[in-house]
């Protein structure tokens, strides 16, 4: 039981990190039809924006809780200046979006190496952040206990934009006819702007909230970003819901693969089931409801 309940609460918080990722690439994927395979290099991006705030303040205790909002604005910016710069002329064309992007994440980790160096940094973490929580008798680490708390936070801001929001109406009013969205008076190009804003900052926190994990470095975002889109494609394209669903089972599950083989084991029949359940299922576990025939 004790070991059941270690990967248990271990998955979950996997799941969480994994769903703080995915939010803005379900956001983003499922309104625009943009691969972006540089949010790993927005989620850098905060990882160094709370590297620079720890820097400054000197305080870890105060520098945490300024660099959140501080990574979101950071990553904001990139993803709105990618967009603007990049990708308005490039939507619906997945395999370009792909390409360039991927492209613009390599420049982004060339200039973390010209301006931190390529080692990587650390970032101390509060202390208030140390020690563990007992929970049905496992000691939970409070850092994963906060980067699980803050998935959830982030889910239900993401949740009240979207169902509660002007803004919230007119991204589900895209994702589902664009053209129709447009014939309505909404300025897709504004929401579509919006909605790259909020999903790129999402990154940033995330960013944020992996330094607390481990250190930071110029390919950080690189190890996530793959699986990110996993959770995204196994939970439907721009189905949020569909998006908790995935990040939480595929965080549990190689969890449960990793103690019982080992982690690049785990990687691989991970890849591997969700391959097979695609193929049962392209749609992911949700799809977009639409009034189309075809």
């Amino acid at each position: 039981m004790d070991v059941f309940l270690s990967q248990v609460f271990t998955g979950l918080s996997a799941g969480g990190v994994l769903l703080l990722i995915a939010i803005g690439l379900t956001l983003t994927f499922g309104q625009m039809g943009v691969i972006n395979m540089a949010h790993g290099e927005f989620l850098m991006a905060g990882a160094y924006t709370a590297y620079v705030m720890n820097t400054i303040i000197g305080n870890a205790e105060a520098s945490l809780l300024l660099a959140l909002p501080v990574g979101f604005f950071v990553g904001g910016l990139l993803g709105v200046a990618l967009e603007a710069g990049v990708l308005r002329w490039m939507y619906r064309r997945p395999l370009d979006t792909l390409l360039v992007t991927y492209g613009v994440g390599l420049v982004l980790q060339q200039v973390a190496r010209d301006i931190f160096g390529a080692p990587a940094k650390e970032v101390p973490g509060p202390s208030w952040l140390d020690g563990s929580v007992p929970i049905l008798g496992y000691d939970f680490p409070l850092s994963r206990l906060f980067l699980l708390a803050l998935s959830l936070a982030a889910l239900a801001g993401v949740a009240a934009v979207l169902k509660l929001t002007a803004l919230g109406r007119q991204v589900r009013a895209t994702v589902q006819n664009r053209d129709l969205a447009e014939t309505l008076g909404i300025s897709t190009r504004r929401t579509d702007r919006i909605t790259f804003f909020l999903g790129s900052g999402l990154a940033g926190i995330a960013g944020v909230a992996l330094t607390l994990l481990g250190s930071t470095g110029p390919t950080i975002g690189s190890s996530y970003i793959v699986e990110a889109f996993l959770v995204v494609v196994v939970g439907g394209i721009g189905q949020i819901k569909g998006t908790v669903i995935a990040a939480f089972v595929i965080g549990v599950g190689q969890s449960f693969l990793e103690y019982a083989t080992s982690g690049s084991t785990a990687k691989v029949i991970v890849l591997a089931l969700i391959v097979v359940f695609l193929q049962v299922r392209p749609q992911g576990i949700f799809a977009v409801r639409t009034r189309s025939l075809a």
